[in-house]
């Protein structure tokens, strides 16, 4: 019998692993045939500390150190950009306040991210406090962790059946069965499908549908050291990728957990507001994908045991924010799980554990 059965092999998943492999044995049970294969495989990867809710911004700041010193650490340059156009003054100013920003004039703007289009944007802020991630190397910094501690990570696992016993959790896999005392839910979109399988109430967790399309970079640009660009409000967002360009509608579509796809009405729709935006057409597309971000009903993480049955941990909710969190979520659950006092404030603390979510308690 394993001391950790986790379920999803995300970077929650592989994360809170990792964390948890210096406190017994552990198993991670994937679904698919790689780690990090829905969500976290289709994330931004940014990051941004003053990005998220006053308890993801704590989890940001707590993460930091790990991102850019752990294992040679995976953070490289990258800046961000809010612009707006008129009318969108109050939103605009609500987003350069909560992302502690500098207003720039637009001709500095157009210096980082020169097809800005000066007919349509008339104000911007600029952070370069922004790094882009290197979420592959994250995963599997974690997954490494995980084997140097004794545990496996088991790829090509989908979860079939789980039992509660008196000395623990079986878990039944198209692998095979697995036994532990206790269980980790990190199964992104599948947190409340888990839940109920286990027998332990679902919080109330909605995926949200967010599209992405891979467009060519402007001709003759070098995008190497443009910064990220959010319209005002999260409307649509731009992303210098590997030579081309990741611009996103930024949608929240409600959907079952499912491995999603891009809605090509609502990345056109996206696409358009980018456009009206730049000073140049988007031609063609490159690719496009979609993906799950799951919250719970007051949008913040969801991290501990369950005060019902305390052998039961959450790891969900991440959100947008699951890659820029882990470190800080991860070690929170583990600190939480061995009944050490977290580093975190306590009403931080209390902000993310699941007994909020939970009559009673």
């Amino acid at each position: 019998m394993q001391d950790f059965i986790v379920i999803g092999g995300g970077i929650a998943g592989i994360s809170v692993a990792a964390r948890l492999s210096h406190l017994g044995r552990v198993t991670v049970l994937e679904r698919e045939t790689a780690l990090g294969y829905h969500a976290s495989g289709r994330s931004a990867a940014l990051f941004e500390a003053n990005y998220g809710k006053p308890s993801v911004v704590a989890l940001n700041k707590a993460s930091a150190d790990y991102h850019m010193t752990a294992n040679g650490g995976v953070l490289s340059p990258r800046g961000i950009m809010v612009v707006g156009s008129k009318g969108e003054e109050d939103v605009f100013e609500t987003d350069v306040s909560e992302m502690d920003m500098d207003e720039i004039s637009v001709a500095r703007a157009i210096e980082l991210f020169p097809i800005l289009n000066p007919d349509t944007i008339s104000r911007a802020a600029y952070s370069s406090e922004a790094w882009d991630i290197d979420t592959d190397r994250l995963i599997q910094n974690f997954a490494k962790e995980v084997r140097a501690n004794g545990g496996q990570v088991i790829t090509g696992a989908e979860v079939t059946g789980i039992d509660r016993g008196a000395s623990g959790w079986t878990v039944t896999t198209t692998s095979g069965n697995h036994t532990a005392a206790k269980l980790v839910n990190a199964a992104g979109a599948w947190v409340d499908v888990v839940a109920a399988m286990a027998g332990i109430g679902a919080l109330g967790f909605t995926p949200l549908r967010r599209s992405m399309a891979r467009v060519p970079a402007p001709d003759g640009h070098d995008t190497t050291t443009w910064p990220m660009v959010f319209g005002a409000g999260e409307t649509w967002y731009a992303k210098p990728d590997a030579g081309a360009m990741i611009v996103s509608p930024a949608e929240e579509d409600p959907a079952e957990p499912h491995d999603a796809w891009a809605d090509d009405m609502i990345l056109a729709e996206g696409l358009a507001r980018y456009e009206s935006h730049m000073t140049v057409e988007v031609t063609r597309m490159l690719s496009n994908w979609a993906g799950l971000r799951t919250f719970a009903p007051d949008r913040q993480l969801v991290l501990g045991p369950d005060p019902r049955d305390p052998s039961f941990i959450w790891m969900a909710g991440q959100g947008g924010y699951g890659f820029q969190t882990a470190p800080a979520a991860s070690q929170l659950v583990a600190d939480l799980t061995a009944g050490k006092t977290p580093q975190l404030p306590p009403n931080i603390v209390a902000q993310l554990t699941p007994h909020r979510l939970i009559d009673g308690h």
